[in-house]
């Protein structure tokens, strides 16, 4: 038996059970591991609300490191014993799962299993947004909504160890400094200002040449008034709610722009792709580009208190769940 949360039915935070489960052994091409660290991501909520569509009941949790306990007929990669991290099927609120080997990486020893559970969803998703669906360069003028939360804050430091011109829009002065430390050089208070007259002031009219949002409906269409000519509006979350649908014609109104809804299960869905982009995380880490530090960690029983303040916007950076 092993102890998981588990959602029966859509619903607020309060249908996250503390349950006990059979684990039955690994099937072919599996891996069982025991988790050391569980990550806690913002589609953990749209799962949970049925935003996102899963068959229900479901354990949510789509990241996490650990252990290797078993493997499966035909796994050749992996040992028990080994550490590993994943970003993968639903099923990580768990002391323990099976999950295929395929979404495995193994965890360098110089990695904590808290900086694993948090690298994989998290730093792969700041991985494809700046270096594959947007290649950022040095002088390009980046703005990142919310620049505070986890991927927020990855995206400014690794933009700005890019070379990247930084701006965060942020909902509070705490946010405020935490975007600045994370490498934005330009901080925008959303509440208190308007942020597309800002980003006239700050880029002397130019604009930006590519915005990432994460929010959602309140950033839009605004966010289009931010890009320059030729500009990318990359949208990748929805934490406000989803962006409305819209005419293609307005893109052109506004500059010929590019908009893009890219998710981070395509791109890893080539094992290759999925490899190198890891490699090209890590090597990021190493240099010191991304400090993947955790900003809080709680007991797996209290993943409902955890949903509760994320979707209360009171949280910031990365956090974790520990069996």
């Amino acid at each position: 038996m092993v102890k998981v949360i588990r959602a029966h039915q859509p619903g607020g935070p309060e249908v996250l059970q503390l349950e006990d489960i059979d684990l039955p052994a690994p099937g072919p091409g599996e891996v069982q591991l025991r988790h050391h660290a569980i990550g806690v991501n913002y589609i953990d909520v749209y799962r949970r609300t049925g935003a996102y569509p899963a068959e229900f009941p479901f354990v949510p949790g789509h990241e996490g490191a650990g252990e290797v306990i078993a493997v499966g007929e035909g796994v050749k990669e992996f040992q028990p014993g080994d550490r590993v991290a994943y970003v993968g099927a639903l099923g990580g609120y768990s002391e323990a799962r099976n999950i295929s080997a395929a979404s495995l990486v193994h965890l360098p020893k110089s990695f904590s299993y808290a900086t694993g559970a948090v690298m994989m969803l998290k730093g792969l998703t700041a991985q494809y947004l700046l270096r594959r669906t947007f290649r950022v360069k040095k002088g390009h003028r980046v703005l990142v909504h919310a620049g505070a939360g986890g991927v927020g804050q990855l995206l400014c430091q690794w933009a700005s160890a890019l070379g990247a011109k930084v701006t965060a829009t942020v909902g509070s002065q705490e946010k405020a400094e935490i975007a600045h430390h994370a490498g934005a050089k330009h901080v925008i208070l959303y509440r208190e200002e308007d942020f597309v007259q800002r980003v006239r002031e700050i880029t002397k009219g130019r604009l930006c040449d590519v915005v990432y949002d994460g929010v959602g409906a309140a950033t839009f269409p605004a966010s289009l008034d931010c890009l320059a000519p030729f500009g990318m509006f990359v949208s990748f979350g929805s934490a406000s709610g989803p962006v409305p649908a819209f005419d293609l014609a307005l893109l052109a109104q506004k500059g010929s722009l590019y908009a893009t809804r890219p998710s981070l299960f395509t791109h890893i869905a080539d094992r290759r792709v999925y490899e190198d982009m890891t490699e090209d995380l890590e090597r990021a880490i190493k240099r010191g580009h991304l400090n993947l530090d955790v900003a809080a960690s709680f007991p797996l029983e209290e993943a409902a208190k955890v949903h509760a303040a994320l979707e209360a916007r009171q949280t910031v950076g990365s956090i974790v769940l520990t069996p």
